[in-house]
């Protein structure tokens, strides 16, 4: 056989970025036009809706790595509202359970421990809930998200139906479980009105400040939502827990006041966390990085925290 007639593996001449149109799939070996009616452009333009192409080096030349990314199926309404139901619950019941138990045990839990609780109930219900619903967990966030055009306004009523439903199941099964003992549930204030109001307007402006940056924001790290997240509540109950109970949440108090009987300063749970959580979006809109022209993704109706 004649060994001018063989062709030698190359590399491209123009280095090609993964992902890049126009990249070939298998960048380390030219096509053979002769033995396949297959050419470079038409294999690309046929995965090009679904796959990408990244480099990695073997010892004989470059060969691609080929990784296919569809895109997801749009989630329903109804699924959304489930899963921000049973998200709810999980955080009221879990959060309520431990106040509960604190009580009963005369305060064995720690407020270290009452922090511990809710800031992992946060933590795996927006692990194992964000991507559907968008976990928001809070009438605060799902305003706050609506009021700077990061959510629709027309789902606001059923996601903050749910939410209070939510909160008020809980409630009244943790009622049930814990009879006679429910009081050390419900979020009181132990000090002056103003004192409570300012420190659950605060941390409720902690909360969403953070919620805002990775749940909005592409450049912050999305992965680690729920560690973030969860790391907030936890502080603010250390902060605030003794004062106010430390709310963030008006669900959070609205259940357990109901199934307690007990509205004491109930306005404050139900005004500061609203405004300190259109305080918090707000801030960090305004003082995040402006995007690239590059950067610019349609925004999807319901904000996760995957994105």
């Amino acid at each position: 056989m004649d060994n001018n007639n063989e062709e030698v593996p190359s590399a491209p001449s123009t280095p090609v970025t993964p992902g890049t149109p126009g990249a070939p799939l298998f960048g380390g070996f030219k096509a053979d036009h002769r033995s396949s009616g297959i050419g470079r452009k038409s294999l690309l333009k046929s995965c090009s809706r679904c796959f990408t192409v990244e480099d990695w080096a073997l010892e004989e030349g470059t060969l691609p790595k080929v990784s296919c990314a569809l895109p997801h199926p749009p989630v329903s309404l109804a699924r959304k509202v489930g899963a921000e139901f049973l998200g709810t619950f999980i955080l009221i019941f879990a959060g309520t359970a431990t106040a509960i138990v604190n009580q009963k045990t005369q305060g064995t839990e720690t407020l270290i421990g009452l922090a511990a609780s809710t800031g992992l109930a946060v933590m795996i219900v927006i692990l194992s809930t964000g991507h559907i619903s968008g976990a928001h967990l809070n009438p605060s966030v799902t305003i706050a998200f609506a009021a700077l055009k990061h959510f629709s306004w027309k789902h606001v009523p059923v996601y903050v139906g749910a939410q209070v439903l939510a909160s008020i199941c809980a409630a009244f099964a943790l009622k049930v479980i814990f009879h006679p003992i429910m009081g050390g549930g419900v979020t009181v204030p132990s000090g002056s009105y103003g004192q409570a109001f300012a420190l659950e307007f605060i941390i409720s402006f902690n909360l969403m400040f953070v919620v805002t940056a990775v749940a909005t924001d592409t450049r912050a790290v999305g992965e680690l939502a729920g560690i973030a997240v969860g790391a907030t509540v936890m502080l603010n109950i250390l902060i605030a827990g003794e004062t106010t109970g430390a709310s963030m949440n008006p669900v959070r108090t609205l259940g357990p006041a109901i199934a307690a009987n007990n509205y004491k300063a109930i306005w404050v749970y139900l005004t500061a966390p609203f405004l300190g959580a259109l305080f918090g979006a707000g801030t960090y809109t305004a003082v995040k990085l402006p995007e690239e022209d590059g950067d610019h993704i349609e925004k999807p109706s319901t904000r996760s925290f995957r994105r």
